[in-house]
Order: structure tokens, then sequence, then C-alpha cells
């Protein structure tokens, strides 16, 4: 009762729904001339007959002969009077039979029905709302920010201008608020003033009128937006931007990182403090082939391998983990102690001549190339549209799935492959393809999706990067500093203050690696931090933790030594 009370209040207080009652009051008007007129005529014909009926029997046989029902009890016997009944009848058919069915669809029940779909979905946030992000996007990045929104229980509100796509986000359990992306009394309703963060993830020129709208009405909102051209960083940032990302280009870098190099880099993943966390791949390093505890980088280097990466799995390492081929290491160390590390790594490493092999030209690829080219590493360019394709030596124009192409592109000879479509599809059928061709080759993927990241590994993709997982990490770095890192593909870095259960104990009797998956990277205590703190010293009283580990493990550390606190 209450919905439908809502819903006819919502309806009536609408000015389209006004002006078409007036409109369907005019016809009604018309339509009740009409009859008047005829049930009059019925009268004047009658007598012309020499008959008398009353005016209730002329509005009987108007109504019936109008409605073409027909009963026959009625009828003229004149021509003149079967004549008037033959234009009563016609105009019945067309008033009553097809315009007035048409004209309540349209003018009444048609703006009824979305009166209801409007007033299901909700076009503001309540009053006591504050500390939330706003999502001006409903692609899969923002969806994806939602849910890890939603993990971290951070409120957030989707603004969505559709009200067909509101409603289906709305019953696929997503916060949405239905309204308009430009106007200053969307984002009243949205409390923009009291939010955390508003996220602009539309395209450039749109992106700037929300933005310039927003900062019209707030000053003080933190706003984070994308851009696709180079161009637009600037005019965003004036347009009163916080934080301005090309993620096309930062995906890219992350992609080279990844790749065979002219020399062994630890390349700086996150920061946190004065830690620093890194990423770097082993292949074709005195570290491969070798356990961890055979390396002895702790002990040569100061750094701790706090994880290792292998075809898109995470683990935390023991001692008699085996470094192979296809692993990257995960460390955390200062600096100097990075340094020490590439010094290490790197002698032995083998330089391969052969270019790096990009599939795909957009800005992805050649994002991917500069990072290369950056690295002292050569590189070639596979592209079938001649627009992209620039008249330089390292563009091959050509289908990547064109084997001619791959092979002028030095597919037999290449260290690596980059596969940078926009396409999950096209990105999976080209891994395979890679793969049966070059069993030995490193392939590295680009992925819009989560969801297609796991079929990329079993496609044969030694490394792949999440577009989706890379922005959403961004922006939620941004919302939590200080508080949790969050790295690639799941994998955070978090601090915690350390629980009384573990005052007094050391690590090593703590068993946290044991027991939940992270692992402790450092401790901050007296204004100092330990980088890979001695396991058998006791945590202090107003020691904090830095931990890494997935979502799963941070979630498991919670439950298990954070239970009680809250309790």
């Amino acid at each position: 009762m209450k919905a439908t009370i809502s819903h006819l209040l919502y309806f009536l207080t609408s000015k389209n729904t006004q002006r078409n009652v007036h409109m369907l009051s005019k016809f009604l008007l018309v339509l009740i001339l009409m009859i008047s007129l005829y049930s009059m005529l019925f009268h004047y014909i009658m007598e012309y007959e020499g008959r008398d009926f009353s005016w209730m029997s002329g509005l009987y046989w108007t109504l019936v002969t109008m409605s073409t029902l027909g009963f026959g009890d009625i009828t003229f016997q004149s021509d003149i009077g079967r004549a008037f009944s033959v234009i009563v009848l016609l105009s019945g058919v067309v008033f009553l039979l097809i315009m007035l069915p048409f004209t309540f669809i349209q003018f009444f029940y048609a703006p009824w029905l979305e009166a209801q779909a409007k007033s299901r979905a909700p076009r503001e946030l309540p009053d006591h709302t504050g500390g939330h992000v706003i999502l001006t996007s409903d692609d899969p990045i923002s969806l994806s920010l939602a849910d890890r929104l939603a993990q971290y229980n951070h409120q957030y509100a989707i603004l969505v201008a559709d009200l067909k796509r509101a409603l289906e986000l709305h019953d696929m359990n997503y916060k949405v608020v239905f309204g308009d992306l430009d106007d200053q009394a969307t984002y009243r309703r949205l409390r923009i003033d009291r939010a955390a963060l508003l996220v602009v993830n539309n395209n450039d020129m749109v992106n700037t009128n929300i933005i310039f709208t927003v900062r019209e009405f707030s000053k003080n909102v933190s706003i984070v937006t994308f851009a696709d051209s180079d161009d637009s960083v600037d005019i965003l940032e004036l347009a009163g931007a916080s934080h301005v990302f090309q993620f096309a280009k930062m995906l890219g870098k992350s992609l080279a990182r990844r790749s065979f190099g002219a020399c062994v880099r630890a390349n700086v993943i996150g920061r946190f403090d004065e830690l620093l966390i890194a990423e770097s791949p082993v292949v074709r390093t005195p570290l491969e082939g070798k356990k961890l505890k055979e390396t002895r980088l702790r002990e040569q280097t100061g750094v701790t391998v706090v994880g290792m990466w292998e075809r898109g799995k995470f683990e935390i390492p023991h001692a008699d983990s085996w470094i192979n081929s296809k692993t990257v290491l995960v460390l955390a160390g200062s600096e100097k102690q990075l340094i020490k590390y590439e010094a290490i790594a790197g002698g032995g490493f083998q330089i391969h001549d052969a270019p790096v092999l990009i599939l795909g030209g957009g800005r992805v690829g050649r994002s991917a190339a500069d990072a290369l080219k950056d690295r002292g590493l050569d590189y070639r360019i596979v592209e079938n549209n001649k627009q992209i394709v620039e008249e330089h030596e390292k563009y091959i124009y050509g289908s990547a799935a064109d084997i001619k192409s791959l092979m002028r592109a030095g597919i037999m000879e290449a260290p690596s492959v980059f596969i940078t479509t926009h396409d999950d599809d096209v990105n999976i059928y080209l891994t395979i393809y890679c793969r049966r061709l070059r069993h030995d080759i490193q392939i590295i993927s680009r992925a819009a999706l989560d969801r297609n990241i796991s079929k990329l590994y079993s496609a044969g993709a030694d490394f792949v990067m999440s577009y989706a997982s890379l922005a959403v990490n961004t922006v939620m770095n941004i919302l939590q500093p200080n508080e949790i890192l969050m790295l690639s593909e799941g994998l955070d870095i978090f601090r915690v203050a350390a629980p009384p259960s573990l005052v007094g104990k050391t690590l090593a009797q703590a068993g946290i690696r044991e027991k939940t998956g992270c692992s402790v990277v450092a401790v901050h205590a007296d204004g100092i931090i330990h980088i890979g703190p001695n396991p058998y010293l006791p945590v202090e009283k107003n020691a904090e933790l830095i931990l890494i580990g997935t979502a799963d493990a941070k979630n498991s550390y919670t439950r298990q030594f954070m239970a009680a606190i809250s309790g």
C-alpha cells in the first residue's frame, strides 16, 4: 500500500504527468461532447420517424453503436437514421476502439509504469550519509571498484543516468542513484559535500563537464578521473580534478616491467613509508633454478622475499621454495637494499638482442613500447589499422593472427610477446596461438575484465595484467592512504596495531604466516621502521605490524588475531 501511494505521489507531482493528464482530459472532453451530440441527434431522427425514446435510451443506443456491440433492440427504420448509424459506428471505431486505448496508454498507462520504475530507483542518499565514494559510470572498472569498496565496508553510490540500467544494477544489489550527470541538484542529493571521493570515469568531454559541475558546488571533495588523451590531462586538472590518471599508459609500463630486459631491475610497485615493495622476474638470472635458501638474498642484501608470483598464483615463500624461469619475486626492503639485490641478481645476466613483440598498437601497446625503449630494449609492433601504423621500421602492418605477419615481426626469435588489445576474446585467441608457435616464449597479456585473468593463464600466458585491477587498486590507495596498499591482482599491504595476544611474543612464536598466509614485512616501533624484522625479537606493546598477503589472507588475519579486540 505504501509503495502504491509513493508511486501515485511521484506520478501526480511530475510535470510530464500534469501535461499528459491535461492532454487526456481534452480528448475525453471531445469524446463526451461527441456522445452528447449523437444522443441529441438520436432523439431528433427518432421523432422524424414518429417514435419517442427517453434520454437514457439515446445515450444507451449511442454507446452500444459506437462500441460496435450492436444489440439491435433499438434501430432506425429510415435511410437518414441508418446513415446516421453508420457515422456513429465509424466514429466509434476510430475514437473508442483506436484513439482511446492508444491515448490512454500514451498519456496515462505508460507514464504510470515509468513513474513506478523511477520511484523504485533511488534518487538520493540518506541525509546522514558521509565519507562515501561516488562513481559516475557503470563500466567494468566502476563495478569492480564497487565490489572492492563493499569488500572493505566502504559506503558508495553509482550515479546512473539511464533508468533501465539503474534498475538493472539496483536489482543486482549495487547501491545506485538515478540522476543526470551534469546537474548540481543530483550531486546535492548524493551529499557530495560530505563524500570522501568522487571517481569520474567517462569519456574526456563528459569527465570535464562533471568535474566542472561539481566544483561549482563543492570545492573540497577529492576528485579522481581517468584521461584517454594526453591533451586532456591539463584540461581535466584545470576543470578541478584532484588526480588524473592515464591507465592505458600505466598498464603499458606495468606490462613492460615484467618482460625480459637488458638488465635486472627490482621494479618498485608500491611504497609504504620507507618500505619499498618491488617485483623482479628471475628468468636468465643467477637465481633461476635455486631454492630460496640457496640464494642467501637476505643475508647478502637485506631484502626480504615476501612473495612469489607464478602464472597468476601468489604464494608465501619458504626456505625450500624453488625459483624457476616463470617466477617473479616480490621483494620488501629499503632503496639501498634493492640496489644491492640488483647488483647480485644481475650478475651473469645474458642480454637478448632480439626485439620484443607487441601485438596491438593502441595506447597500451605504444606505452609498453615507450617503456621498453627507455630500458634500452628493441621492439616490433604488429597492427592492422593503417591509421595507427606509422612509417617506421618498428611497425609491422598486418593481422596478429596471421603467421606471415608474425614471422615478419620475428615471433620465432622474440624473447617476449605482449598481447595488448582491448578485447579479451582476441587476447585469449592470440595467447593460445603464440603458445602453440613457441612453447618457450614469454607471453604477457592484458585483461580488460578480471574474470578473464584465469582464462588467459590457462591459455598459456606467463603474466596477465588487468586494466580494471590497476585502476581499482590506484583508487583504493588514494582512498586509504597509509592504511592499506593494494598491489597487483589482489595482493595487499596493510598496517595494523599489534594485538594484545601477540605482545611479548616473537613473530616466530606467533606463527602468523602459517595461520593466515600473511607475512610480516616490517615492524614500526618507537618511530623506527624495522624492515625484515628479526623473527626472534618480542613484539612491543605499541608496535605496528606491516603485513603483506592476499585479500583472503588479510581476512584470515582479521578473524584470528583481531576478533578478540572487536569482541
